[in-house]
């Protein structure tokens, strides 16, 4: 018997007061721009005509923010996935890679040749967000065969997911996939031990 796929629609949240200064926003709770409270308006339009069945998100009130229109466009009620939380990024949250690199030289560079193997201080090992994002997305593919979910969550989290689930290197994630623009659709085809890719960063 051959399992329905579940599709898999992956959103970034809308653009915060700190992607605008492009800061490190990780685990630090922070709130949208206008523009961003507009791109979520912009992904509850998609919703509205995308035939989701459920709708799921990350923790951080940037996510659960965005995903209000495409629940009020729905009426599907969110789940909240406390997996789906961004990646800690330690001693860089709230600053720029450029401050970060004047007082830590040493770790930006790190970080810069290989962020798998060289965590930034004090943050969470992205092989370890990897893990914890793909099994996430996958108990909610496991949990509805057939269906079309829609989970929003982050840039750093679900490009390391996506390197896990495509098996590709979690250490090349900054390279390969440069990042996610916001309330952008990447949709995932998922059966029973494989996982495809149908589309990639695609603007609502």
């Amino acid at each position: 018997m051959t399992t329905a796929a579940t599709t898999l629609f992956l959103a970034r949240h809308g653009e915060t007061v700190w992607h605008e200064e492009n800061r490190y926003a990780g685990i630090s709770d922070v709130g949208l721009t206008p523009l961003g409270l507009a791109q979520a308006e912009a992904l509850g339009a998609w919703a509205a005509s995308a035939r989701l069945d459920a709708i799921a998100t990350s923790p951080l009130s940037r996510a659960r923010r965005t995903a209000e229109p495409a629940a009020r466009a729905t009426g599907l009620v969110p789940v909240v996935e406390p997996d789906l939380l961004e990646v800690d990024f330690g001693i860089a949250e709230g600053r720029t890679l450029a401050e970060l690199e004047a007082s830590h030289p040493r770790e930006a560079a790190a970080f810069r040749a290989n962020p798998a193997a060289h965590p930034l201080p004090g943050g969470e090992d992205p092989v370890a967000a990897a893990a914890r994002g793909a099994a996430a997305l996958l108990r909610l593919a496991d949990a509805r065969p057939g269906h079309r979910v829609l989970a929003v969550a982050h840039n750093t989290l679900f490009r390391l997911v996506l390197c896990r689930l495509l098996g590709l290197p979690e250490s090349e994630y900054r390279r390969i996939l440069p990042g996610l623009r916001n309330c952008a659709i990447t949709e995932l085809r998922v059966v029973p031990g494989q996982v495809s890719l149908m589309a990639y960063n695609v603007p609502t």
